[in-house]
């Protein structure tokens, strides 16, 4: 019996234990789901929490955007055969598959966007300070999930639309939705953050998605769509707004001069080495693979592993026009020679303009615009990454109105762009003929910013332009495989990724995977 008696006393204790409120599952002390979206504070973190993966998708967007084109290549290693070198390549190459990790990147972290946006849109309206406070939180959410939605349609074709927090396993398994819809939602939720958003208060900007950024975005989705009349009655409200071109094109990419009336959506990045900064790691991902990067970037590091991609290609080079202000500010030259591992050991620096090799050197391009001082080593600098520029929303406007038979007015924004390149206007009211024009001032305008694959795309240009590039860039660069730049329509779209589609069922693949 003494022996029984401890063992009835815990079980006495158990069943006291179980009562309601003994066991405290939720910690008076600490946030969870469920008791921190309450104050406009919370909120405010919340949202900030929906722009940060625009980061993690930049750092692969160039993949799928300019080294996706023919804007850019990469810098051959034979020594390193690795995964992550070869599938990286694949993609530039137009030979990815469904498992590549670096176009499922973009999914990835797309969809860690959406999610974040979805949960503070489904929270908001039980929130109990101001409608007014509300608005702008719920337009800031709205045009991010539209952003990352655009992304993501443009690249994949039909998506798994996902409108709210998923809180069940069974809400995670969606089949693909049309395209249709899909850009129904973007069209939606961009119209939401118009009406809800403001313009910029001042110059330089918060950093925070504005009407204007939203404006653009619709404006964009409208002229993929050809709805002519609707972009540019859009694009027509932004002068108003403040927005305007700098003086000088190199000063849209300067960290002094980040947010500035120029600049309609970036994202923000912070150099240095405090608790908190986070810099832009993609200095070094754009230069030749060396131990010693001290010419370019003034500090003796070792980009090996990160280094070689992004490439300006010759094609891109001999794109600008004579005189062009442009090509300076937006790629360099590195002189030196390759070792035995194939790093490149930079021995001068010099431009590009008019280049010719000094002897037993080879010069190798390297994009400039966004190489600025000091950058911290393999920590980045302070550049800021432009989504949206005014420039960009010039060159549309451009080309809306020609393809509504407005050329001579087309010509007024057109100009505009070019002017401060320092090039003589463009005369042409041709439509034909100005269509090209706007499609290669984008291209040298735009150059890096990660619109070429996609404006290829709008203009039904990419099949033609990756053909002719692959046959030309292949007698240049020997290193290429046969199959390289050789597409056809299903090249048009990504695969939707194999580890999605194994852990959803329900989802379809693109032709041709």
């Amino acid at each position: 019996m003494r022996k029984l008696y401890p063992v009835l006393m815990l079980s006495a204790m158990a069943a006291v234990s179980c009562k309601k409120d003994f066991i405290q599952l939720t910690p008076d002390d600490g946030y969870t789901a469920g008791n921190y979206y309450k104050t406009e504070a919370q909120f405010k973190s919340a949202v900030i929490a929906a722009y940060a993966p625009l980061r993690d998708v930049l750092i692969n967007d160039y993949f799928t955007s300019e080294m996706h084109s023919d804007n850019t290549i990469y810098q051959p290693i034979p020594g390193n055969r690795g995964t992550a070198i070869v599938q990286r390549e694949n993609v530039s190459d137009f030979t990815n598959t469904s498992t590549n990790d670096y176009a499922n990147a973009t999914w990835q972290h797309s969809y860690t966007g959406i999610a974040r946006c979805n949960i503070v849109i489904d929270r908001l309206p039980a929130a109990s300070f101001s409608d007014s406070a509300k608005a702008v939180l719920d337009g800031q959410v709205k045009f991010l999930r539209a952003l990352n939605y655009f992304k993501l349609v443009r690249l994949y074709g039909k998506l798994p639309l996902f409108l709210h927090e998923v809180t069940k396993a069974d809400d995670a398994f969606k089949e693909r939705s049309s395209v249709e819809e899909i850009y129904n939602q973007i069209i939606a939720d961009a119209k939401d953050a118009i009406r809800e958003l403001n313009a910029p208060a001042k110059f330089p900007q918060t950093g925070e998605a504005t009407k204007g950024a939203a404006t653009l975005l619709l404006a964009e989705v409208y002229t993929l769509q050809k709805k002519w009349s609707e972009a540019e009655t859009l694009l027509k409200t932004m002068p108003a707004m403040g927005y305007d071109l700098n003086a000088d094109y190199a000063n849209a990419f300067a960290p002094s001069n980040k947010n500035s009336r120029e600049s309609v959506f970036e994202i923000q990045f912070l150099g240095g080495t405090a608790t908190g900064n986070t810099p832009n790691v993609l200095s070094f991902h754009f230069l030749p693979r060396s131990t010693d990067t001290k010419l370019l970037t003034g500090i003796s590091v070792s980009n090996t592993s990160t280094g070689g991609w992004n490439t300006p290609s010759s094609d891109l080079i001999k794109a600008f026009e004579p005189d062009d202000k442009r090509l300076d500010a937006s790629i360099g030259i590195v002189e030196g020679t390759y070792n035995a591992s194939s790093y490149f050991g930079y021995s001068a620096v010099t431009s590009v303009v008019n280049y010719t090799p000094a002897a037993g050197k080879i010069g190798v391009p390297y994009i400039k615009k966004y190489l600025h001082s000091p950058l911290a080593a393999t920590t980045g600098s302070s550049d800021n990454f432009p989504i949206y520029r005014y420039s960009d929303a010039l060159l549309l406007l451009a080309e809306v109105l020609n393809e509504q038979g407005k050329s001579g007015e087309a010509l007024t924004p057109l100009n505009q762009v070019r002017k401060r390149a320092g090039l003589e206007d463009a005369t042409t009211t041709n439509q034909g003929e100005l269509r090209s024009i706007i499609l290669h001032e984008r291209r040298v305008e735009l150059a890096f910013e990660n619109h070429r694959w996609t404006d290829l795309l709008r203009t039904d240009s990419a099949l033609t332009v990756i053909n002719a590039f692959g046959k030309e860039i292949k007698k240049e660069q020997p290193f290429l495989a046969a199959d390289a730049y050789v597409i056809d329509k299903h090249h048009l779209l990504f695969p939707v990724p194999q580890p999605e589609k194994d852990l959803n069922t329900k989802m379809d693949q693109n032709d041709g995977y």
